[in-house]
């Protein structure tokens, strides 16, 4: 079952995340739990594989938002390294490593959540 303990473990600043949630732990626990089903680190692999750099840009910027909001900091901080490239338009060869890690972060995160 999902805790602010096991948050805590997997890396989450949870002080902060419950604050943003006026440390309301079931709330904020139940924001969590929406990111079970969060599907935009699959539109970011996607569109980095089709080259689509503002697509990518859109995912990630929307994911990190919620990332971000929850202080869910390894997955946020694997979405920040690719999401600043994306913001200038780089072209870069490492995007389908950077999206991967941020699959690979987001797959903890949603197996954590789903317990």
């Amino acid at each position: 079952m999902l805790s602010v303990d096991a948050l805590r473990a997997y890396g989450a600043d949870t002080a902060e995340g419950l604050a943003r949630c006026l440390n309301n732990e079931g709330f904020y626990l139940k924001m969590v739990g929406m990111m079970a089903g969060d599907t935009h680190a699959d539109a970011l692999t996607q569109a980095v594989a089709d080259g689509d750099l503002k697509a990518a840009f859109e995912a990630a910027h929307a994911l990190k938002g919620s990332l971000a909001n929850l202080a869910l900091k390894p997955a946020l901080d694997a979405v920040t390294d690719i999401l600043e490239p994306l913001r200038r338009r780089e072209e870069r060869t490492d995007y389908p490593e950077m999206a991967e890690k941020v699959r690979e972060e987001m797959d903890r995160l949603q197996a954590l959540i789903r317990g």
